[in-house]
């Protein structure tokens, strides 16, 4: 899991689906970095295929 010193806001207040969309977000981060950090590729959807991106060109998204 990503650990960063960034508040959090306080989820328990929020509606369930943008909470459920908050976790898929911090889950993908999770795993983009997991695969850059330990040199593995990445699978992607771009124009209409199936891309392959390598560890070295991997982004990994912000999650605020």
């Amino acid at each position: 899991m990503i650990k960063n010193n960034k508040k959090k806001t306080d989820t328990k207040r929020l509606p369930i689906e943008v909470r459920a969309e908050i976790a898929l977000k911090e889950a993908v981060a999770d795993a983009v970095a997991r695969h850059k950090r330990m040199g593995h590729p990445i699978a992607v959807w771009k124009g209409g295929r199936a891309v392959w991106i390598p560890p070295e060109e991997i982004v990994v998204p912000d999650v605020d």
